[in-house]
């Protein structure tokens, strides 16, 4: 496994989908409002991560590879914050673009004594205009001859589009595309490399497992939380991968986490069954973490190590 992981820094990955910012407001709570019975946040600070598809970029980055992120924000100071990390963590941003008619998806989490007790999404979920859907069309297609693998991160947010995936099969058609879907655009995935949903996105999108490989004519890789994941390949074979994870602390971001780790690993030789055990070994270790984060590649090899 040493030697896949050693690959991923030669890797360059293309990210298309919904590009969030993700605010953690944390704060002391030791008293209720006199105004309505809901706790009082005294807050101690604030930060901002890239969320959405822009973590799974993030993910790619944090494994020594190069992340090229593609999507849209709004003409707004959210988008300012947002494009700042993601260039501080070294991801390319030249495929994102501005949008006015939609403002950048944010989601607000406030915590208290390490517990979120509210999130706040700000969002719009119209699909994209031709316009700026021939935007990204025209980047994808000048960086795909330099791509190895594809990331399709949908969030339904409305960057993820039938034409816009229909257009990237036809510019991508060697290349390795992972697919973290949304159980309304099911039908837009079929023949992708390996489709990724969760458990409850599964059963949403078909009534058997082994059902999804001969609709959407493509492995499936099913993450069940604390059971693990299960890999249906196209041969019928079916593996339960038992989880990793010691102790579940957060789940934030565990899937943009298992999308980037499947998509270094099978660009870097791996076989199906290789790279979900390596990407349930970097799900382990992100659900044992606070809030949407990342990993990097040691973590994954002392893991490995201690089985």
């Amino acid at each position: 496994m040493n030697e896949i992981i050693e690959r991923f820094k030669e890797k360059n990955i293309l990210i298309v989908g919904d590009i969030m910012l993700d605010k953690y407001i944390f704060g002391k709570v030791d008293r209720i409002s006199p105004e309505a019975p809901v706790q009082v946040v005294e807050v101690k600070k604030e930060n901002y991560v890239p969320g959405g598809a822009a973590n799974v970029a993030n993910n790619i980055a944090a494994l020594n590879a190069k992340a090229f992120m593609v999507g849209i924000v709004g003409n707004d100071k959210e988008a300012d914050i947002l494009l700042e990390e993601l260039n501080k963590r070294n991801i390319n941003t030249e495929g994102i673009v501005k949008d006015v008619q939609k403002p950048t998806t944010q989601k607000v989490r406030i915590l208290g004594q390490k517990q979120q007790l509210l999130r706040i999404d700000y969002e719009k979920k119209d699909y994209l205009n031709k316009e700026t859907e021939n935007q990204i069309l025209n980047f994808i297609k000048i960086r795909i001859p330099n791509t190895d693998a594809i990331i399709i991160s949908d969030y339904a947010k409305g960057v993820i589009t039938q034409n816009l995936i229909k257009e990237i099969k036809d510019i991508a058609k060697e290349k390795i595309m992972i697919v973290d879907p949304k159980p309304k655009h099911k039908d837009f995935y079929k023949g992708a490399t390996l489709i990724t949903p969760n458990l409850k996105e599964a059963e949403q999108m078909t009534e058997k497992e082994e059902d999804l490989i001969k609709e959407l004519d493509s492995p499936i890789l099913i993450t069940k939380g604390e059971k693990g994941m299960s890999l249906y390949e196209k041969d019928g074979t079916i593996t339960n991968i038992p989880t990793k994870a010691k102790e579940v602390y957060d789940v934030s971001g565990a899937g943009d986490t298992v999308v980037a780790t499947l998509a270094l690993a099978l660009s870097s030789k791996a076989s199906l069954r290789q790279a979900a055990t390596l990407a349930n070994h970097a799900a382990g270790i992100t659900v044992g973490k606070l809030g949407t984060s990342t990993i990097t590649t040691e973590e994954i090899k002392k893991s490995i190590e201690n089985e």
